[in-house]
Order: C-alpha cells, then sequence, then structure tokens
C-alpha cells in the first residue's frame, strides 16, 4: 500500500493502524517497509508528534 501524500490522510490511517494494529511506530513502519523518520518528518511538518506513551501522533505543544 502507498501511504497517503496529504499529511491529515497520513495521519488519520498512521492513528488508525497505531490503535488497532500496532503497538509501537517503528512496529508499524517496519510493517509497512516505511521509513519511521520519514513519517515522522512529514507529520512533524503538520504540526504532529509521535507520542510513544500514548502510541499515536498529537499535535505539539
Amino acid at each position: 500500500m502507498t501511504l497517503p501524500k496529504d499529511p491529515f490522510m497520513l495521519l488519520s490511517y498512521i492513528n488508525t493502524q497505531l490503535r488497532d494494529n500496532f503497538s509501537s511506530l517503528s512496529e508499524l513502519a517496519a510493517s509497512l517497509g516505511e521509513d519511521e523518520e520519514q513519517i515522522s518528518k512529514t507529520l512533524a511538518g503538520a504540526g504532529f508528534i509521535y507520542d510513544s506513551g500514548l502510541n499515536r501522533f498529537v499535535t505539539k505543544e
């Protein structure tokens, strides 16, 4: 599967996958064959950071 290019669609997809299927961003990225750093960088550009405690991307404070 190709990840959505739109950061808000990507956010929705990634957070849903994290909630329903994966216990960490690393596990999700490895499963998709995607670069964890690139996912984080794309979402950081839209104002989101990964919170490992919540296992989801949240807004930057």
